[in-house]
């Protein structure tokens, strides 16, 4: 795979900015991921969901909804998503979550590709 230049991937608009991994036993995977890459997760939050920042990348890590097997999911930054999810719909994909704020300053979206694969805006 040819790497492409840094000015080349600035043109592109659009970086993936935050990722989530959810299962049944969220603890379990945040005291996995934290063992394996020396990461320092943040729990002080209702719920106690595990928080990782650092070089413009935030990460998730928890409990899956409730009723779901959980997952990996990463969320890319768009500066219009309402035109970035018509498109999708357009190309075959399918909203799976609207626009929605989760909090200050922060709305994400999930969309499912044409074969299924969950992937977030923010």
């Amino acid at each position: 795979m040819k790497r492409k230049s840094s000015e080349e991937v600035q043109i592109m608009g659009s970086k993936v900015v935050h990722f989530e991994v959810t299962g049944k036993d969220g603890k379990s995977l945040q005291k996995f991921y934290s063992d394996v890459f020396g990461w320092q997760l943040d729990t002080n939050n209702p719920g106690g969901y595990g928080m990782v920042r650092g070089d413009g990348l935030t990460g998730g890590i928890g409990d899956a909804p409730q009723g779901t097997a959980g997952g990996v999911t990463f969320y890319v930054h768009t500066d219009d998503p309402k035109a970035t999810l018509a498109r999708i719909e357009k190309l075959g994909g399918r909203v799976l979550m609207p626009l929605t704020e989760v909090a200050p300053e922060t709305t994400i979206a999930l969309f499912a590709d044409p074969e299924g694969h969950v992937v977030g805006l923010m």
